[in-house]
């Protein structure tokens, strides 16, 4: 006779005590891998209205409004991965409070539209505030649980739900003439409520699953390069294929695959030594998360422009590309690369690399050119990690 598993319930709810920052094998849950789903679509609708602003020649104006948009889109998620990696109790409570957070990321994802072609903000404001309802009460729930955290969290608590009264009344109530310089207020005060509530005391977040998460992140992003640009390259192959069009699909592959290469070449966990360095670790991914993004524009913006339903300069084209990809190959390698030192061999590659991508945004094959160029960055990092050893770029990875 065969025994029944035994069921086990789950709790509805915790002590929220902080977690081992050197537990071993802590992985992304599927619980933080379905929200960051949730985020496919904001990045998505943000990529696709900077496609259209630099097809229809809205440069200065459409790169603002992205960048604007992205830095939203990235901070709701920046904020609940670190909360995560330090208090994740995987209950009840914590799972449909998180769920919350999802939500309102997806009405933030419904705004984005309205956000940027008609500069209205309150509907990204509502989304931004359901998701810090739902993760402040968890805030709230880690200060009764860690009273050697308690400040720290309080701190957030106050700084992040200022923040998110103060953007509220920004979309409904401030000036139009105001809002630019609003937003950069906004935006500063931000970034300093989490060093100003960690100098309280640090929270314990895991450095292996923090690189995983940003890691996952980064993938998703990519993901929606390759979805934008391919779905570009077809409508454009609807009609009469040409040799620029198959150049621009099979250079704007390879961008891609190169801007995966480098970023996963190695681990990045054991740079996050301290609060300094994880802070600007975190703010930095910043410009590669955007600089991924923007790529599947630029990639899709060219190949408008080459079945002319894009009336834009070359060199406007290949900008849209060549600037994207050089900002990121110069993060990445500042982040993620130059840190290891002797160890990285071909880090100086990476930004002579998209300095070489930028010149060529005038010769009217930048993507293809590009390609070329991502690929020998590829060829680049095999040669000298193979000169050098096995460097196990990605050891330690999953804790």
């Amino acid at each position: 006779m065969t025994e029944r598993p035994v069921i086990v319930g789950r709790p509805w709810r915790r002590r929220m005590e902080a977690r081992d920052p050197a537990e071993r094998h802590r992985v992304a849950s599927s619980l933080e891998l379905f929200f960051d789903l949730c985020f496919v679509v904001a990045v998505g609708a943000d990529a696709a209205r900077l496609e259209h602003a630099l097809a229809e020649g809205h440069v200065a104006s459409g790169v603002a409004a992205f960048l604007v948009i992205f830095a939203a889109i990235n901070w709701s998620w920046l904020n609940y991965a670190w909360f995560a990696s330090a208090y994740d109790t995987d209950d009840t409570y914590y799972r449909l409070a998180t769920m919350v957070v999802m939500a309102g990321a997806l009405v933030l994802s419904a705004g984005v539209p309205r956000a940027f072609d008609d500069r209205d903000l309150r509907v990204l404001a509502v989304g931004y505030a359901i998701m810090r309802l739902g993760l402040e009460s968890q805030r709230l729930r880690a200060a009764g649980g860690d009273p050697a955290h308690r400040t720290t969290m309080l701190r957030f608590v106050a700084g992040e739900s200022a923040c998110a009264a103060y953007w509220l009344v920004l979309a409904f109530a401030a000036p139009e003439g105001w809002q630019p310089w609003l937003i950069v207020i906004g935006i500063a005060a931000e970034l300093l409520v989490p060093p100003w509530a960690e100098a309280a005391g640090r929270t314990t977040w895991h450095p292996h699953h923090i690189t995983e998460r940003y890691g996952l992140m980064t993938i998703i992003v990519l993901g929606e390069v390759v979805l934008s640009s391919t779905g570009a390259v077809r409508d454009a192959l609807s009609g009469e294929a040409t040799l620029e069009l198959y150049m621009i699909a099979a250079g704007g592959l390879v961008t891609v695959f190169g801007m995966w290469w480098v970023y996963f070449s190695m681990s990045s966990a054991g740079l996050l030594t301290n609060l300094r360095r994880a802070i600007a670790w975190g703010y930095g991914h910043y410009v590669i998360y955007a600089s991924g993004a923007a790529v599947g524009a630029g990639i899709a913006v060219n190949a408008a422009r080459a079945t002319h339903e894009a009336h834009i300069p070359a060199g406007t084209a290949g900008l849209a590309l060549t600037l994207p990809v050089f900002f990121y190959l110069l993060v990445v390698w500042w982040l993620l690369v130059r840190p290891h030192g002797a160890n990285a061999p071909y880090a100086w590659g990476m930004p002579l690399i998209g300095l070489l991508a930028v010149a060529s945004s005038w010769t009217g094959y930048a993507v293809a050119i590009t390609g070329a160029l991502m690929a020998l960055l590829i060829l680049l990092s095999i040669w000298a990690h193979g000169t050098k050893g096995p460097l196990r770029p990605n050891e330690g990875d999953r804790g």
